[in-house]
């Protein structure tokens, strides 16, 4: 093994052939069945998906037969399945979970593979780390009977459920022409099916399996969407809907054919939710997602949560109280009555249906948002490449010592529930988070301003300031060196 395997927010993803071979997926795979045998009836099945990446539906059924000499009952998909498809079958009948074999939007070469507990969430740290330790321990436990593994098909229940939860003769009542991107991921004949059913002209692009996704990577963001784009201003369509390679984000172009950040488009559900289907929830984000969210909230007198980056905080507050909506700014959302888990098919139907309520341009619905919470918050992102080594000393500094001022401005609060979050005025609109990533050797900054120059310096400051506490930090060490005794020869 070249590499430690490492679960991250989302499971483990790693290079095809390079870390991710059969071997390991092996042990991974026997280490989850290991805490499926320990927290649940064996006789309840376990589900299995796959997107559609090279060898994921391979990868699939070695995992079923690793379950079943488990003495596991197994049950996998005929083709791919979208992610939040498979999480849905998790708790629509009885069952010990779901395997799901996806890298999501990362590049061709990575696969990927994550445990869905029965409640169609993603999975807590608890259990994440009881998978680590049957994964470091090597524990054994092989039946020599096999169990039963059968194919199945989750598509059905999934799709009457969003038909349940998405006003769908509203949308085709309401004459939209569509564009449908589903950058050759597991959407297609999903989201482009629904949508004819309803009755919606759509264009269609990217629907077919490609296991290189066209030479780019399957993420809904305004680099990968430019056929989308196009798409939408040459045929005058009224919106373009894209979701990544496992359909649980979605990416939206508005009929000018400008694209919307998530975060946009995150701020326009929950307005819709509340102004048009008149229902109430807690609207509950991560410390990186916009704070129009919290603008909208005091404005309907609405209770904001704030959560740690990573949706599994964000379905963990779901299963525990009312939640109108869940985001992040990554482009994962779900909904009251939904799966505590992030849906890009739902959220673009229901992006839909708020154009069928509103009746008008998607490019005016997002000023009405504007005008109505009274301040455009301008966001902007950065990564700054660091080693995990440092990263830790890194956190460890600034929480002990967080920065007083950013940009020329005074820092009034501090907040530390993930990585640290410095306030720079008592709205909360103008802030900044400082983050180190945990699974690459990256430090993510986020920040939000109603003044785009404004966020920019705050960036630019932040990065200075990091570099002169890793300098610090690095001549600390050295002299710490220079001080230890030499032994006797």
């Amino acid at each position: 093994m070249k590499e430690e395997i490492v679960f991250g927010t989302d499971g483990w993803r790693a290079v095809i052939a390079d870390q991710f071979t059969f071997a390991n997926v092996e042990k991974v795979v026997h280490a989850i069945g290991l805490y499926i045998l320990n927290h649940y009836d064996e006789t309840l099945p376990v589900l299995i998906g796959y997107d559609t990446r090279f060898l994921a539906d391979r990868f699939a059924y070695r995992a079923a037969e690793v379950l079943a000499n488990l003495g596991l009952s197994v049950k996998i998909v005929r083709h791919d399945v979208p992610t939040p498809c498979i999480a849905y079958a998790a708790q629509h009948e009885p069952t010990a979970g779901a395997l799901q074999f996806t890298a999501s939007h990362n590049p061709p070469e990575y696969l990927g593979i994550k445990y869905i507990p029965h409640y169609a969430g993603p999975a807590t740290d608890e259990i994440t780390e009881e998978i680590t330790v049957n994964l470091e321990t090597g524990a054994k436990y092989v039946k020599q009977e096999g169990g039963k593994i059968a194919e199945f098909d989750p598509k059905p229940p999934y799709m009457e459920a969003l038909s349940k939860l998405v006003d769908l003769k509203r949308i085709g009542a309401a004459g939209l022409k569509v564009g449908v991107d589903p950058l050759y991921g597991t959407s297609r004949d999903y989201l482009d099916l629904i949508l004819r059913d309803a009755g919606v002209k759509i264009e269609v692009i990217h629907n077919w399996r490609d296991t290189n996704f066209g030479g780019g990577m399957p993420e809904p963001k305004q680099q990968c969407l430019g056929d989308l784009i196009e798409l939408v201003k040459s045929h005058k369509l009224d919106a373009g809907l894209a979701t990544d390679g496992d359909a649980d984000r979605l990416g939206v172009v508005d009929n000018l054919g400008n694209y919307l950040m998530p975060n946009q488009v995150l701020t326009l559900l929950a307005r819709h939710l509340i102004k048009n289907r008149n229902l109430r929830g807690a609207i509950v984000r991560t410390v990186a997602t916009t704070h129009l969210l919290d603008r909208l909230a005091q404005k309907y007198n609405l209770p904001i949560v704030e959560t740690p980056v990573g949706f599994k905080y964000i379905g963990e507050v779901m299963r525990k109280q009312d939640v109108l909506i869940g985001g992040e700014e990554s482009g994962g959302v779900s909904f009251i009555g939904h799966i505590p888990e992030k849906d890009g098919i739902m959220a673009n139907l229901l992006l839909l249906e708020m154009l069928a309520y509103e009746g008008k341009p998607l490019s005016e619905i997002w000023q009405d948002l504007i005008d109505e919470a009274g301040v455009l918050l301008v966001g902007r992102r950065a990564d700054y490449h660091l080693p995990a080594g440092k990263q830790k000393e890194l956190k460890e500094r600034l929480k002990a010592k967080p920065p007083t001022s950013l940009a020329g401005k005074k820092v009034v609060k501090v907040g530390l529930k993930d990585g640290i979050k410095l306030y720079l005025d008592e709205m909360g609109d103008t802030w900044i988070v400082i983050r180190p990533s945990g699974t690459e050797p990256l430090v993510r900054l986020y920040a939000e301003s109603p003044s785009a120059t404004l966020a920019d310096a705050m960036l630019a400051d932040c990065q200075q300031q990091v570099e002169v506490i890793l300098k610090d930090l690095q001549t600390n060490q050295s002299m710490a060196q220079e001080r230890q005794p030499i032994s006797a020869a």
